[in-house]
């Protein structure tokens, strides 16, 4: 599609704030008005929209994306958006871990396991870890805290943080994100810690390029989006 406007801006409304395209407020994919809870989300949605220079390129635009997400699929789905993020515990990347070579072992051990320290200081969640490649069972009583955790998150950072989730294929890294544990592109270098190790051996290919910094714009993106969103004492395990 063809850039069709020409200016972007904001405007507040009652019950948050728009963004304008040429002065008109901007429709989500549902045909509603984009309505943002909160000045900063509007201003990062606008700055992506003007960003766009001929064409409309709409996966250069990952706040956009989880901003119309929110405003036309929550709350109807927000119990599958809640399910789809804490089954991901039960298979959390951060659980997984080479038995050898040493060099990854450690890798691994750097990247991860301070997360995996914050999500037990923090939330009180420990979860167990293997070496093997078979699944682990976690304990009910982290499948039990996370989806608690994940049941506190309000409607909007939850797409945030599903977002995040399913990108980096884990709530451990997800977390430490919404948080500020992890910037995004510390995030990003953890959920490919394999990856980028098997680059380092053997170099890299052009559609793992691809798919990298499709990645990085996405959790950037998540990232974003989240820190107009913060994390408040609700999201604390109890």
């Amino acid at each position: 599609m063809k850039r069709f406007y020409k200016t972007t801006d904001i405007d507040a409304v009652e019950g948050g704030f728009r963004v304008l395209l040429d002065g008109r407020p901007m429709k989500t994919p549902a045909k509603q008005t984009l309505t943002l809870p909160v000045e900063g989300l509007a201003v990062a949605v606008a700055e992506e929209w003007e960003a766009q220079v001929d064409d409309i390129q709409p996966d250069l635009m990952p706040i956009t994306r989880l901003a119309t997400t929110a405003h036309d699929r929550m709350p109807s789905r927000r119990a599958a958006a809640v399910d789809e993020v804490a089954q991901y515990a039960e298979t959390d990347l951060v659980c997984y871990r080479a038995a050898h070579p040493p060099a990854l072992v450690r890798e691994q051990h750097e990247a991860w396991q301070p997360a995996l320290d914050w999500m037990a200081k923090r939330y009180d969640i420990a979860f167990d870890v293997t070496e093997s490649l078979l699944p682990v069972s976690q304990p009910s009583a982290t499948l039990t805290r996370i989806r608690s955790t994940v049941e506190a998150i309000e409607d909007w950072p939850l797409v945030g943080v599903h977002g995040a989730t399913t990108s980096l294929g884990s709530i451990v890294l997800a977390l430490a994100l919404w948080h500020g544990e992890l910037d995004a592109d510390a995030a990003v270098e953890a959920s490919l810690v394999d990856a980028l190790f098997e680059i380092k051996q053997w170099g890299q290919e052009r559609d793992a390029t691809q798919r990298h910094e499709a990645l990085r714009r996405d959790v950037r993106g998540a990232a974003r989006f989240l820190e107009h969103l913060p994390p408040n004492d609700v999201t604390r395990a109890s």
